[in-house]
């Protein structure tokens, strides 16, 4: 299919919609051939001045729509699906909300072609990182689609089960506040120790990113990479055994499983 015959419905045209469209828009498709579905007055406006057409309630333009990218908050999706279902005729659904399985989305809706992602906030600048699940019998030019579309705002990685969706949101979904967190530690250690706020604030976030882009572009493990900073003696060990005493690694782990936790409860819950 041409990029100019490419059609994308947008149910919900929040932040993660906005971004998906900025990334694919002009590539994938372009922004005329994007219909979006917004309650909200504000928003909608924002659309049109985009040069998307755009509705506040679901109606035939969906219909038109060779793709559908549900971009809604789990607490209302059920009611979203059942309202949008009698305009899909044979779209591709895509699903963004975290938690809503693919078989409940897929029985709202009665849609054969389906495949759910789990994108994290740095896909607002195009950094980001997708996990990404098909319905069983999805053809597999839908999940190259798919694949596309998500790959305009960053890296995507496929999981054969769906079930590791819920490990992708603890890491990568949940990941970006755990980072900011340690940037928050990191700047008020600066300020402990002497430093003014623009200061640790600056070398907060230089050693965070540098640390991350060398971890990427190097071939050996974080482990090893940890080990060379970390002098016998040194000051970096005298940090490291105060993290390990306080079991910071275990720590981590432990908020991961609760978040994994809570993406299989919120598919329980929502998905009634």
């Amino acid at each position: 299919m041409r990029s100019e015959d490419l059609s994308i419905a947008f149910i919900g045209g929040g932040n993660m919609a906005s971004a998906l469209v900025s990334g694919l828009a002009g590539k994938l498709c372009p922004i005329g051939n994007i219909h979006v579905v917004e309650v909200n007055d504000d928003l909608r406006e924002a659309w049109r001045a985009r040069g998307a057409s755009v509705s506040a309630e679901p109606d035939e333009a969906l219909a038109n729509c060779q793709v559908w990218v549900y971009a809604v908050k789990p607490q209302v999706m059920k009611a979203v699906a059942i309202a949008t279902e009698p305009f899909l005729r044979d779209s591709l659904v895509i699903s963004i909300a975290a938690g809503i399985r693919a078989a409940d989305l897929a029985r709202w809706l009665s849609a054969t072609r389906l495949v759910r992602c789990m994108p994290n906030t740095p896909s607002l600048i195009g950094a980001g990182i997708s996990g990404l699940a098909a319905l069983p019998g999805t053809p597999d030019a839908d999940r190259e689609l798919a694949g596309q579309i998500l790959a305009s705002v960053g890296e995507v990685v496929w999981v054969q089960e769906e079930s590791q969706l819920d490990g992708v949101t603890a890491l990568s979904g949940s990941g970006p506040a755990y980072v900011f967190l340690m940037i928050e530690a990191l700047i008020e250690g600066g300020l402990a120790v002497g430093l003014d706020a623009a200061q640790s604030r600056a070398l907060a976030l230089a050693t965070m990113s540098g640390a991350t882009r060398l971890a990427a572009e190097s071939n050996e493990l974080p482990s090893l990479l940890r080990e060379r900073v970390t002098s016998k003696g040194g000051t970096t060990a005298a940090a490291l055994a105060v993290m390990e005493q306080d079991g910071f690694k275990a720590t981590v782990v432990r908020a991961m499983q609760a978040a994994a936790d809570r993406a299989h409860e919120m598919g329980d819950e929502f998905g009634n």
